[in-house]
């Protein structure tokens, strides 16, 4: 058997507590409920919130990346100037797509412009229409087929290839003629990271 420890008695001079009024229980009981609501709730309410922006977020990266072919715009300037693909200002129809893998990474980029155009985007590349070539394809088949380029209306179609001394980017560029005074500009722009 073990001992008991005595039981404690309440000093005598302590005045005994009044029973609790019901209308304060309840009031009492309602704070403890909304304090552990407010403690629990907000931050699961938080949590919730913060996964479907997550997922959401995460859905449209996916999207985008994964997207396969030209998209309608303007590539960022960055990409223009990491791919040294000076656009023309008033460009129209302008596209473009990034590709990147460990080895190479490339930005495609089509444009319509002006004469002026032309000759302005051809010497921010560090060219000029003096190296154009008629009739020669640079954008290779592979490169075509990526982005589904078809080099094969009306001309007259011309390109040149505009290689530099690695990192700086190399670029495929086949113009093509067949609108007088608004040439279309094609241009695959390749880096080895």
């Amino acid at each position: 058997m073990t001992p008991s420890l005595p039981r404690q008695a309440s000093p005598p001079d302590e005045p005994q507590r009044p029973s609790e009024d019901p209308r304060h229980k309840v009031r009492r009981r309602a704070l403890t409920l909304l304090i552990i609501v407010l403690l629990i709730g907000v931050p699961a309410g938080y949590l919730v919130i913060s996964a479907n922006q997550s997922r959401d977020s995460g859905k449209q990266k996916e999207e985008k990346y994964s997207a396969t072919g030209l998209t309608s715009g303007w590539p960022s300037r960055v990409q223009r100037r990491l791919y040294q693909v000076p656009v023309p200002d008033n460009s129209t129809d302008v596209a473009y797509y990034e590709t990147n893998n460990w080895k190479t990474s490339r930005l495609y980029v089509q444009f319509g412009t002006t004469d002026a155009g032309l000759d302005k985007f051809l010497a921010g590349v560090g060219t000029s229409r003096a190296a154009l070539k008629k009739n020669d394809i640079t954008v290779s088949d592979r490169n075509q087929k990526v982005v589904g380029w078809e080099f094969t209306g009306p001309g007259p179609w011309s390109g040149l290839v505009h290689e530099q001394k690695d990192p700086a980017p190399t670029q495929d560029i086949v113009v093509n003629g067949s609108e007088p005074g608004h040439p279309m500009v094609y241009v695959v722009s390749r880096t080895i990271p």
